[in-house]
């Protein structure tokens, strides 16, 4: 293993903390907020759920980690390992800075920026983008955000009405209990969509540094998917709760139903487009289910501040990302 391909997989390992440090939270956030489980047990559940969702996913199905390894040319040789480096490097950057204001931002679309710019950068400009595959980065961004809302929004209207005659305090109990179930639902697939993003681009930079082209398959070494969940789970308890109160409790006031109709919407969300191989951002989706859910009964429920920081957030994310995944990519090469 060359020292380029050591630096590439502590790297990763960094995403994949500052991950957990700053995504992660987002699917256990209203699970906490309705006081359904405690931090701390949220947290360890967290983490059981992550490493099953990337370990699961990765037996069934590496079509999400394809997607996200084929999405752009590096080209070939040393510049195109510390292209890589430069990307990841670019990731972690954004997502402390992010992570600094309390704003849940998405790290698959940081990932995909950034990535995006350091090929860019060594691999010929436009052209080493992959249309094809970029496509479906374009419908994941469209489907995690409006059909998250959407979701939220029609299974709390439908779920309010079937259940308008039960006793209250029945009702939350059972909400309550439920919640923990959508809760590590929520969990598992963060694990499968972005524990394989992850996976993606330490597969890519195996290959780079073999000299290899990317094969139509591969197999991700059991061991890297224990260690990538163990540190994922880690970032989650260090750093999460500025995450945690943004979305649980300072974007919308959540009740037991609400939290878990929020979580269970997100959820069918998520496990559509694994099942589909489509790159998503589960922060869009987890977040946009939490305001659907909001605005089934009143507009001005949701706290539209936080909101609109929110999407500012998002929109920032691929232009910055990616220039900074261009800028360090030529300083990267220049020192190296």
């Amino acid at each position: 293993m060359t020292l380029t391909l050591v630096i590439i997989v502590l790297l990763v390992m960094g995403v994949v903390f500052v991950n957990g440090w700053t995504d992660a939270p987002n699917a256990i956030a209203t699970v906490i907020s309705t006081r359904s489980m405690k931090p701390q047990s949220a947290v360890y559940m967290a983490a059981v759920f992550n490493f099953l969702g990337v370990l699961v996913m990765a037996f069934l199905s590496k079509e999400v980690a394809f997607t996200i390894s084929k999405m752009v040319s590096f080209g070939s040789g040393q510049e195109a390992l510390v292209a890589l480096a430069a990307a990841l490097v670019a990731i972690i950057v954004w997502a402390v800075a992010a992570w600094y204001f309390g704003i849940p931002t998405s790290e698959s679309h940081a990932l995909i920026a950034g990535l995006t710019g350091a090929a860019m950068a060594t691999g010929g400009g436009f052209a080493a983008i992959n249309g094809a595959e970029w496509v479906k980065v374009l419908y994941g961004l469209g489907i995690s955000t409006i059909i998250g809302f959407s979701a939220g929004f029609i299974i709390t209207k439908v779920t309010e009405y079937s259940c308008r005659g039960l006793n209250r305090r029945k009702a939350d109990r059972f909400f309550g209990k439920a919640q923990v179930v959508t809760g590590a639902m929520m969990a598992f697939l963060h694990g499968a969509q972005d524990g394989l993003k992850f996976m993606g681009v330490l597969m890519l930079g195996v290959f780079l540094a073999e000299g290899k082209a990317i094969p139509a398959s591969f197999d991700i070494n059991p061991w890297i998917l224990v260690i990538s969940s163990a540190v994922m789970g880690i970032g989650t308890s260090v750093g999460g709760y500025r995450i945690i109160k943004a979305v649980g409790m300072d974007m919308v006031k959540l009740e037991k139903h609400q939290g878990f109709l929020a979580d269970f919407a997100a959820s069918l969300c998520l496990l559509g487009t694994t099942i589909a191989g489509i790159p998503v951002s589960t922060t869009h989706t987890k977040t946009t289910a939490v305001m659907g859910v909001g605005a089934s009964k009143r507009l001005s429920i949701v706290n539209w501040g936080i909101v609109k920081d929110m999407v500012l957030a998002w929109v920032l994310t691929f232009p910055i990302c990616g220039l900074i995944g261009y800028g360090m990519a030529f300083l990267f090469n220049w020192i190296f």
